[in-house]
C-alpha cells in the first residue's frame, strides 16, 4: 500500500523526541520493512530542514510549508492548519496514496480536510484524547467522520464510542516496543544495593511519583529511582514538591531524581530495576509498562488507561485500582522479597510482548486496518445513536 501518515507537529525524524513521534517513526519503518510505501508528512519548523528527507529505515519525511518555519504554540499551529491542509491535498491529487493516517486532532482536522475533496479514506488516531476546549470539540467531529479509528486501547476505545464513533469503525491498535533493543539480557545502569523501585515519565502531578513516594515508608530499605525531566511549564516545582513530600515522610535518603536519558540509555535502566513502577492518573498508551516487560521486570501499574490491556494481573505484573500507597507497598514488598517471582513475572511480560506488542505485529494490525479502511472505497461512517 502506498500510505500517507499525517503528524503536523510532531516529526519522526529526531532520535530523542516524544511518545508519539518514536511511535510513528517505529510503525513508518515496520511498515516499510513488510513491503508498504511510507511517506510522512509534518510541518516545517526549521528554515534549513530539506522538504523530503529519505529515512535508513525506507520511509520518506516531508516538511510541508505552513506557517513560520519554526516551533509554534496552539494558536499559531491552528493558524496554520489551512495551508498546511492547502498542501497536503495538491500534493495527494498526484500522489497515489491508497490511505491517509492521521495522528494527534490537529493532524485529523487537516487530513480530513484534504481527504475529503480526493475521498481518500483516513485512519485517525488520537493518541490520547484532550479535556479542554476547543481540543474536545474538534476530536468529537473528528471521531465521527474518520473512516476507521485506531484506538490505542480499550478505555479510550470506550470513550471514542461514548462520543458518538461507531462501534464497527473503530479498532483497537496498541502502542508497540521494540523487543530486539528492550531485551532482559544486556548491560545493567550502575545501581546500589538496596532493592530498586524506578519509574520513568516527565515529573508532572498526573505521573503520579507521589504515590510511590508514599509508599516507601512500607518498603523497608528500598530505593526509588525516577527516570525523567521537569516539565519545561513547571521549571523544578514537581521536583520540589516531590523531594519535600519524600522529607516529610522521611525518606529523602532513599529518593532519586535521575533526571532525563536517552532512548539507548532507557533500557539499561529498566533492566537495573527490581519491579518497575507505573502509577500515571490516565495514560492511554503504557509505554513504559511494555518497555519494562520487554526487558524481563515486573510492572506494578495503576489500573488506567492502556495498563489494563497491557499488565495481565498476577501473570506479567500487578494492577491497583486506586492511587492506593499501601497497596502499591505490599506489592512491591512481595515481589522484591521474592526473586523467583520477579524471575517468574519478568519472563512471562517478555513472552506477552514479544507476541502481541512487537513493532511487526503492530503493523500488520494497523495494515489490517488500512484494508478496511479502503475497502469502504473513501465511505464516511454514519454517526452512532446510542
Amino acid at each position: 500500500m502506498n500510505v500517507a501518515m499525517v503528524s503536523m507537529q510532531s516529526s519522526p525524524l529526531p532520535a530523542d523526541a516524544g511518545e508519539q513521534s518514536a511511535h510513528i517513526a517505529e510503525l513508518s519503518a515496520a511498515l516499510a520493512r513488510q513491503g508498504h510505501r511510507v511517506m510522512v508528512y509534518t510541518r516545517r519548523d526549521d528554515p534549513d530542514q530539506p522538504e523530503c528527507v529519505e529515512t535508513p529505515q525506507g520511509y520518506n519525511v516531508i516538511h510541508v510549508p505552513a506557517g513560520p518555519p519554526r516551533p509554534l504554540d496552539d494558536d499559531e499551529l491552528l493558524a496554520a492548519m489551512g495551508p498546511f491542509a492547502q498542501y497536503l491535498a495538491e500534493h495527494w491529487a498526484t500522489s497515489g496514496h491508497d490511505i491517509a493516517h492521521a495522528h494527534f486532532w490537529t493532524s485529523g482536522i487537516a487530513t480530513e480536510l484534504a481527504a475529503q475533496r480526493l475521498r481518500l479514506p483516513t485512519v485517525l488516531r488520537f493518541h490520547g484524547l484532550g479535556t479542554e476546549e476547543p481540543r474536545r470539540r474538534f476530536e468529537a467531529k473528528l471521531a465521527r467522520t474518520a473512516t476507521e479509528v485506531s484506538a490505542n486501547c480499550t478505555a479510550e476505545a470506550f470513550k471514542l464510542i461514548r462520543m458518538g464513533r461507531p462501534r464497527e469503525g473503530t479498532a483497537m491498535v496498541p502502542s508497540g516496543v521494540d523487543v530486539n533493543v528492550c531485551t532482559p539480557g544486556g548491560p545493567l545502569a550502575p545501581r546500589s544495593d538496596a532493592p530498586r523501585v524506578l519509574s520513568v515519565g516527565e515529573l508532572v502531578p498526573d505521573n503520579g511519583f507521589d504515590t510511590v513516594i508514599k509508599a516507601l515508608p512500607y518498603i523497608p530499605g528500598a530505593e526509588f529511582v525516577i527516570i525523567g525531566e521537569a516539565d519545561a511549564g513547571q521549571s523544578d516545582a514537581e521536583a520540589c514538591r516531590l523531594r519535600d513530600l519524600a522529607a516529610r515522610l522521611g525518606v529523602a535518603d532513599r529518593l532519586r531524581l535521575h533526571g532525563a536519558a536517552t532512548a539507548a540509555e532507557l533500557p539499561a535502566l529498566l533492566r537495573s530495576a527490581d519491579v518497575v513502577a507505573c502509577t500515571p492518573r490516565h495514560d492511554s498508551s503504557g509505554v513504559v509498562a511494555l518497555k519494562a516487560m520487554a526487558c524481563g521486570v515486573p510492572v506494578v501499574a495503576s489500573a488506567v488507561g492502556a495498563s489494563p490491556d497491557i499488565v495481565v494481573d498476577d501473570v506479567t505484573g500487578y494492577l491497583v485500582a486506586h492511587q492506593d500507597p499501601r497497596r502499591f507497598a505490599g506489592l512491591m514488598n512481595m515481589l522484591l522479597v521474592n526473586s523467583f517471582l520477579r524471575r517468574s513475572l519478568g519472563a512471562a511480560g517478555r513472552d506477552r510482548t514479544v507476541a502481541r506488542y512487537s513493532w511487526e505485529r503492530i503493523a500488520s494490525d494497523t495494515a489490517r486496518l488500512y484494508q478496511a479502511s479502503i475497502s469502504k472505497g473513501g465511505h464516511k461512517p454514519k454517526a452512532a445513536t446510542g
